[in-house]
């Protein structure tokens, strides 16, 4: 058992949108394909996978260092103890061979995007989904059938007024979400607040809003802001300062007593545990949002848990970045607290699958092999291209 080929390429995102901070009208995504010598029905099976958004996609990294790597290993390097199917810690440590400790930015992006393609193909060679291959071996085969997601919207983009906000949220409920996300800091507080109220007016109450401010703020700016913020109760105030501004984050943690959510853009183990040391996050209330396809893929999101389980958190407050079938699959089979969506917002990188849609706020995972990118035929069809 071996793998045959790794194809990659850098993709448009093709969005108009921005947060806070980003622009997303030139944005790349990363798309990664694996093709083995295993042969199911005439074909050889493949693995598909693609970067998270937000990072542009890292192709000169998966070039340069990470596909060779792979490429060059001996079989047994790359393979379970019995031989039968790849294993995706054993690539993961040679790609990471030469490595420094430190530096988590688009090398985690790189690693992420191809662990993926590994993931999907592993659960094909077994056939089946990614989740139950997750339950099977961490949770006694118990799988969460139904996953808990959000809509994420709200962005910015020109001549969007209130009412165009509101014909957004309202088609999020619609399609059976019941929680939703809108972005905030891009515009004054004032502007902000009466969006924040516009969309209430759709949800019922303020409770089922989130909001991000992508890490825009200083600690006094996100203090002002969250104190404009607590009377509404909100669902989770996100990322209000630097992602690495533990200090300012605890600083906000000290005086707001709602849920804060934060972590989508730390990239590592060690990052994430940092946070929870010094960043004044409350495991009662708080949420982890560390998005696997960016910080190193699933193996290492693994490591993240057991982490977070020592320091007394429940994986229950991880609903990871990224609104992405990875995550889906992730949060169904090891029973973490739900998964973000974009719908609509990234193209084909958003959503879960043609006839896949939420009821009531919740998935109802397929029984498709893999991660079930082929349930999702504009996806699909940019994995053809390449």
């Amino acid at each position: 058992m071996k793998i045959v080929s790794i194809k990659h390429k850098s993709v448009p995102i093709q969005s108009k949108i921005r947060n806070a901070v980003v622009d997303f009208s030139e944005m790349t995504a990363g798309i990664v394909v694996i093709e083995s010598d295993v042969i199911r029905n005439g074909k050889p099976l493949v693995g598909y996978g693609f970067t998270s958004n937000g990072r542009y996609a890292p192709c000169g990294i998966m070039a340069e260092r990470m596909i060779p790597r792979l490429l060059k290993a001996s079989e047994s390097s790359l393979l379970s103890e019995d031989g039968r199917n790849f294993d995706p810690f054993k690539a993961w440590e040679v790609m990471m061979r030469n490595e420094k400790p430190g530096g988590h930015g688009e090398r985690s992006v790189a690693v992420g995007a191809i662990d993926m393609a590994l993931w999907d193909l592993v659960a094909k060679i077994e056939d089946k989904p990614l989740y139950q291959i997750l339950a099977d071996r961490y949770r006694g085969g118990e799988v969460n059938r139904r996953v808990y997601v959000y809509a994420a919207g709200g962005y910015y983009y020109p001549g969007k007024d209130l009412e165009m906000l509101k014909k957004e949220i309202q088609g999020f409920l619609d399609s059976g979400y019941e929680s939703v996300k809108i972005k905030i800091g891009g515009a004054s507080l004032d502007e902000d607040r009466k969006r924040i109220e516009a969309v209430a007016e759709l949800t019922g109450f303020p409770g089922r809003i989130a909001v991000d401010a992508n890490g825009k703020f200083t600690a006094e700016e996100a203090i002002k802001w969250a104190e404009a913020l607590a009377p509404y109760k909100l669902k989770w105030y996100e990322e209000p300062v630097d992602p690495l501004d533990y200090a300012g984050l605890a600083n906000v943690a000290e005086i707001y007593e709602g849920s804060l959510a934060t972590g989508e853009n730390l990239f590592s183990t060690i990052d994430t545990r940092n946070l929870i040391r010094h960043g004044g996050l409350r495991s009662d209330r708080d949420y982890l949002q560390m998005d696997p396809a960016l910080s190193y893929g699933l193996v290492e999101y693994i490591r993240t848990l057991e982490m977070l389980s020592d320091h007394g958190w429940s994986h229950v407050r991880c609903i990871p970045h990224g609104g992405h079938q990875f995550s889906l699959h992730i949060a169904a089979g090891l029973g973490i607290g739900g998964n973000e969506s974009y719908p609509g917002v990234f193209g084909a990188f958003g959503g879960f699958g043609d006839n896949i849609h939420p009821q009531a706020g919740y998935i109802e995972m397929p029984d498709a092999p893999g991660i079930g990118i082929e349930m999702k035929s504009d996806l699909m069809q940019i994995f053809k291209n390449l």
